[in-house]
């Protein structure tokens, strides 16, 4: 009795270990002490488990994170390196933060932050129809890739207020379009290629 019970402890280690086959033909091959020996060599040479990579924080990441620690509106938001710079208008007008969002972990840390502005200043931002977060899901949609710029554009010579948009595609070219702040539209406005350098390299962020 004694002899089944080591056997089947040194089995079910082993099949941790190596699975059915490697049990099996263990036992066969040297009863239960090879079984132990087996197994205690199999946790010694058994590779460690991969460490997963931190995930990246894109543009929606990074707008949620910041509007959690600094609640508004995202007047913009763009990427330099590992970092995210947002500018976020509190929905009275008259605060604004910025802020940087580390890309690798989502940690928010405030630049600066000032409580006395002008709320006319940001009156058409905080009307709009479209935000920041879906002009982005917008471009997208219309230019597979990731966002990697968006702004507030409110000109006054009379043109309509959009959001200018970056959106870097796989293939390493930078589209540019806007994104209408009333109507959601998207408009191309140019494609050119832009190295790695410019928008991954830089640590001076």
């Amino acid at each position: 009795m004694k002899r089944n019970l080591y056997v089947s402890a040194a089995a079910a280690a082993v099949l941790l270990a190596g699975g059915p086959a490697a049990a099996a033909a263990v036992l066969l091959a040297g009863g239960p002490a090879a079984a132990v020996a087996a197994t205690a060599d199999a946790v010694r040479t058994a590779p460690a488990a991969a460490t997963a990579p931190l995930a990246d924080t894109t543009a929606e990441g990074a707008a949620a994170a910041a509007l959690k620690d600094y609640p508004g509106v995202i007047e913009s938001l763009d990427r330099e390196a590992n970092v995210w710079h947002v500018d976020v208008i509190t929905k009275d007008g008259k605060g604004h933060a910025e802020l940087k969002v580390d890309a690798a972990t989502g940690k928010v840390t405030r630049e600066n932050v000032d409580t006395d502005g002008d709320a006319g200043e940001h009156k058409d931002l905080l009307a709009a129809k479209v935000t920041a977060e879906q002009a982005v899901k917008a471009a997208v949609a219309a230019h597979p890739g990731e966002a990697w710029t968006v702004e507030w554009d409110s000109d006054d010579n009379g043109k309509a207020a959009s959001w200018h948009v970056e959106v870097r595609g796989s293939d390493g070219k930078t589209w540019d379009g806007s994104v209408d702040a009333a109507t959601g539209k998207v408009t191309a406005e140019s494609d050119h290629s832009d190295s790695d350098e410019d928008y991954g390299n830089d640590d001076n962020g």
